[in-house]
């Protein structure tokens, strides 16, 4: 019997810093996750409307359209309401920036030294891609102790 291969997470990064972005793809692509890339909210739009979408990590400055106005028009759109979004910045935010954030996103992960294992570990809580676990477990019952 031929099992039937899972597909892995689909995770959208949006930052208007090109760099950021590649980075951020690298590092989800060696942990097992697809990533697609966008440098900006109206290209990750499009592209969310495009490829089935199971996170969204945002950048909330970014020129044109910032990320509280792409959040905004994301749960506009039939399909992408319900699409978890993870906010990660740099940016220092205010009691009015958390307000706006409130409800709309899943988590907030401040660009520091840190910030890449973290959202590893969020994304891997959320998001583990299908029959990993179950591999894992195997692999650790296989194993001599």
């Amino acid at each position: 019997m031929v099992e039937q291969s899972a597909r892995l997470p689909q995770i959208m990064v949006v930052d208007d810093d090109a760099d950021t972005v590649s980075i951020l793809a690298r590092h989800l692509q060696r942990e097992g996750f697809v990533a697609i890339e966008a440098v900006s909210g109206a290209e990750c739009v499009r592209l969310a409307r495009e490829n089935p979408v199971d996170v969204i990590l945002l950048d909330l400055m970014m020129p044109e359209m910032d990320g509280f106005a792409f959040l905004r028009e994301l749960r506009r759109r039939p399909g992408l309401v319900d699409v978890p979004v993870i906010v990660v910045t740099a940016k220092e935010l205010t009691d009015d920036d958390i307000r706006l954030l409130s409800g709309e996103t899943e988590r907030i992960i401040p660009k520091d030294e840190a910030y890449l294992s973290e959202l590893s570990a969020e994304l891997r809580a959320r998001l583990q891609p299908r029959g990993t676990k179950r591999a894992a477990e195997q692999e650790s019952v296989s194993r001599p102790t």
